[in-house]
C-alpha cells in the first residue's frame, strides 16, 4: 500500500463535527500533519497514544515522535514507514445541539394533581481533554458528531434531567402557571447537575438553556389536562362556574330536544326553568349554599317549612361563615341577618330571591326584633317568642301596613 504523504482534515457542511479519524493509517518519517485552527491531532499505534499535535504543519519523524523508536526500531534519518491512526479533534464551541426528554409525571404545585410534562431547549459542549474523550467515547467509530452525543449520553442525560428537573420544581414549589419564570435558574440548576458527569468524558458543558417545559399534549392524560386548563382560563376570563357551564349545555340540549320535536316553546321553559328563571332565581344557575336545616317541632310564624324550628347554624352571604341564626349581624364579617321567610338562609340585602329555595323575597321584610326571627306581613304577634309586632293590619279597612307606617295609606288611620 502507498504511503501517505501529506494528512489533513477539513470539515465539510454545518453538521458539528467533533471526532474524525483518518482514513489511512500507512505513515512514514516524511508525512507532513497539517493541522488547522481550532483542531488537536491524537495518533494512535498498537492500541497506545504516541504523540499529540497542536494547530500548525508537523513532521511526523522520530524527533517528533521519539516512542517510534522503541515500537518499530526506527533508525534516525531517512524514509521509515509506520502504521498509526490519526484523529483529529474539533475544539470548537458549537451552541445548537438540540435536546428533549420525554415524559415526566410530577405533582403540580398550582393545580394540586399530576401532571405529565415534558422539556427541550439547547446545550452547547466543547472538548477541553481530547485524549479522554476519544479514550472513553469513540471507541471504535470513524466519526463523532453531535447527534452521536446526543444518542451516546441518552439513558445518562435523561435520568439526570428528569430527576434534578422534578427535584427542583418539588423543592422550590413551583407549578407549571410559574414554570416560564424560572427557566433560566433552573438552567443553570441543571447545568451544574450535568458538569461533572461532561468533564469526565474530557468535555466542558459551555452553555445550557431550558427552552420550554409544557404539558404533554401527546399523550391522553396530557391532553384531558390541557382541556380542564383551557376549560378554567375561560370561565376565569367569562365569570362563570363549572357546574354553571355544565347548565348551560343542559339547557342548551332540552331546547334542541324540545325544537326537534316540535316542542320549541316547552324546551325554552324547561332551560329557563334550569337556568333559575326569567326572574332570576330558583333554578341550578344559583349558587346553593347547602344551609343545613332546622332542628325541633316548632314553626316560627311566617315561615312554611314545618321542619324548621327558631335556631340553627347558617351561612353568612357575604363570608360564607357558619353562625348561629339568633344573632342579627355575622360574628366574623358584621353583615346583617337577613333570613328567607321560608328556609331561614341568609341572603343579602338587594336579593329577590332566596338562593337556597327560590322564595320571593319581599321587600322591607321584618324581623323579631326580641328573637331575629321573621315575621309575615301581617302578624301582629312574633310567632317564636310571642312579643308584639309592629307589622299588621289598619284597624279600619284590613289594608296590609309597611313597618314603621304611622296612618293607613288606604283610609288615614293612625296606626297603633
Amino acid at each position: 500500500m502507498a504511503i501517505i504523504d501529506l494528512v489533513k482534515w477539513t470539515p465539510i457542511g454545518n453538521q458539528t463535527i467533533y471526532a474524525f479519524k483518518y482514513p489511512e493509517t500507512n505513515l512514514s518519517t516524511f508525512t507532513q500533519l497539517i493541522i488547522q485552527e481550532s483542531q488537536e491531532a491524537i495518533l494512535f499505534s498498537k492500541g497506545q497514544i504516541v504523540g499529540k499535535f497542536g494547530p500548525g504543519k508537523h513532521t511526523l519523524n522520530t524527533e517528533n515522535l521519539p516512542i517510534l523508536r522503541s515500537l518499530y526500531g526506527l533508525p534516525f534519518g531517512g524514509k521509515n514507514p509506520f502504521t498509526a491512526e490519526v484523529w483529529f479533534v474539533n475544539k470548537l464551541q458549537p451552541y445548537n445541539i438540540d435536546w428533549s426528554i420525554d415524559r415526566m409525571d410530577i405533582h403540580d404545585a398550582d393545580y394540586n394533581t399530576g401532571i405529565p410534562l415534558v422539556a427541550k431547549g439547547r446545550y452547547g459542549m466543547k472538548i477541553i481533554d481530547a485524549e479522554r474523550f476519544l479514550i472513553k467515547i469513540v471507541g471504535t467509530k470513524t466519526s463523532f458528531d453531535q447527534y452521536d452525543i446526543t444518542d451516546q449520553f441518552l439513558g445518562e442525560f435523561t435520568t439526570k434531567t428528569k430527576s434534578a428537573l422534578m427535584q427542583f420544581m418539588i423543592k422550590n414549589r413551583i407549578g407549571l402557571k410559574q414554570i416560564s419564570a424560572h427557566l433560566d435558574s433552573i438552567s443553570d440548576h441543571l447545568r451544574s447537575i450535568m458538569l461533572p458527569f461532561c468533564e469526565n468524558i474530557g468535555f466542558d458543558l459551555t452553555k445550557f438553556y431550558i427552552t420550554s417545559i409544557e404539558v404533554d399534549g401527546s399523550s391522553e392524560v396530557g391532553k384531558r389536562v390541557l382541556d380542564a386548563i383551557s376549560r378554567q382560563s375561560s370561565q376565569a376570563i367569562g365569570g362563570y362556574t363549572w357546574q354553571q357551564s355544565q347548565a348551560f349545555e343542559i339547557a342548551k340540549d332540552a331546547v334542541d330536544g324540545m325544537s326537534n320535536k316540535g316542542g320549541g316553546l316547552l324546551g325554552a321553559i324547561v332551560a329557563s326553568n334550569m337556568m333559575g328563571g326569567l326572574g332570576g332565581g330558583g333554578g341550578i344557575m344559583q349558587p346553593q349554599y347547602n344551609q343545613p336545616t332546622f332542628a325541633g317541632n316548632s314553626t316560627p310564624q311566617g315561615v312554611t317549612d314545618p321542619s324548621i324550628a327558631p335556631n340553627r347554624e347558617i351561612y353568612c352571604s357575604n363570608c360564607s361563615k357558619k353562625f348561629s341564626s339568633n344573632l342579627r349581624f355575622c360574628p366574623f364579617c358584621g353583615d346583617e341577618y337577613c333570613p328567607c321567610p321560608k328556609c331561614g338562609t341568609d341572603n343579602s340585602k338587594d336579593a329577590k330571591r332566596c338562593v337556597s329555595c327560590g322564595q320571593t323575597l319581599l321587600m322591607n321584610i321584618n324581623s323579631c326584633s326580641n328573637c331575629n326571627m321573621p315575621i309575615a306581613q301581617g302578624s301582629g304577634f312574633c310567632g317564636n317568642c310571642g312579643k308584639p309586632s309592629s307589622v299588621g293590619k289598619c284597624t279600619r279597612c284590613s289594608t296590609q301596613l309597611a313597618p314603621n307606617v304611622k296612618f293607613c295609606p288606604s283610609c288615614g288611620q293612625k296606626n297603633g
